[in-house]
Formats: C-alpha cells, structure tokens, sequence
C-alpha cells in the first residue's frame, strides 16, 4: 500500500510569506525554507519581524484570502487521489492552512498550531512533533504503507529520503545541485509520471 506525501508551499500553493511580504512592503519576509533549512531559527525570526511592524494573524489571513492554488494543483491533486491516498505534510499552520484546503477541495493535511494572543498577535507557535515531515513518513511506514514524498525545500530532504520514491518538485538550483540522485521535475504531469513510476503503474 502507498500513501503519497506533498509539501504544500512551492509545490500546491504559493509561498505564503513571499506572498505576505509583498502585501505588507516587508522584504525581510520573502525568506522561507528555501532559503534557511533552520526552521525554528526562521520562525523566530519572522515573529520577531511581526512584532516590530505590529501586525497579527488578522494581516496574514487577509493576504491568504487572496492567494489560490497553483494552475493545476488541484487537477493534479483530483487525479493523484485518484490512484492512491495522499496526504499533504506542511510545516505551516492549521490558522494558515484551512482557507487554502477549501480551495484545494478539503485534502488531508497534517501540520501544525499558531499560538495567538487576546490582540491577536502571534504570540509562539507549537510543532506537532519534532522533525514534523519525516516523523510523520517514518510512522505511516510503521503502519504498514510505503511512502513516497515530494517537496520543494531544507525541510522536505528528510521526508524524500526515508521514502521508498523521492521527487524534487519545482526546487531551487541549489537543492537540486546538491541532491543530483533524486528526480527533479516542474510540471505536474511529470511529477504524475514520477510517482506512478514509483507505483510501478506507469
């Protein structure tokens, strides 16, 4: 049995800071999981950006209202869940996550929790686990499936790895040039291909 594991930034949805940072005129906040494979680090740091300029989860969700999924995602998405069970495994959070899942028709998607004070600004934020991505393959293969990951960043290497299949989708020169074993795709109808190859369906 195979269960699929999609990052969901980069490879479903915009960056939704980058998206972010545009609206609000703040450059500093273009930097993502591409850019800084410390993710705490990162987070800490873009909390710390928030604060200085005063702005809140209110801000985030009125720029996450106007993004929409990636030309073609959902279509992939439809087909892929089609074959098999897919699961998306982001670091971001549920407050981020649930207008962009409705667009995306409902998928499943594990990631994790904003802490956000009474003035609504964020005050911390709460990782499901450690290593959110690869712990969460780790234990859908102790229960019996084979998994096969896909993701775009730093923190989608873990996941990939473990896999039985991993793919590289829409990555950065960098990653790709330093991971130049795992395939490397930018169109979804070859990140299709890709994953029924794994399947052993193509």
């Amino acid at each position: 049995m195979y269960i699929t594991c999609l990052d969901l930034e980069g490879v479903l949805v915009p960056e939704i800071w980058i998206a972010f940072s545009e609206a609000s005129g703040i450059p500093e906040l273009r930097r993502t999981t591409r850019d800084e494979p410390d993710y705490d680090k990162l987070m800490r740091w873009r909390l710390g950006i928030l604060r200085e300029h005063g702005l809140g989860l209110k801000e985030i969700q009125d720029t996450i209202a106007t993004i929409d999924p990636l030309p073609g995602a959902k279509e992939f998405l439809d087909e892929l869940r089609s074959i098999t069970q897919a699961v998306i495994l982001s670091d971001t959070f549920s407050q981020f996550a649930t207008p962009l899942m409705k667009k995306l028709g409902w998928p499943t998607i594990f990631c994790n929790e904003l802490v956000v004070a009474e003035d609504g600004s964020i005050a911390d934020y709460k990782m499901r686990t450690t290593n959110t991505k690869y712990s969460t393959v780790r234990a859908f293969q102790s229960v019996g499936y084979e998994t096969i990951a896909c993701g775009d960043s730093f923190n989608d290497l873990d996941m990939i790895r473990a896999s039985k299949a991993g793919i590289l989708f829409r990555s950065t020169e960098n990653i790709k040039r330093d991971n130049p074993d795992l395939p490397a795709c930018d169109s979804y109808d070859e990140l299709l291909l890709n994953i029924k190859k794994a399947m052993d369906m193509a």
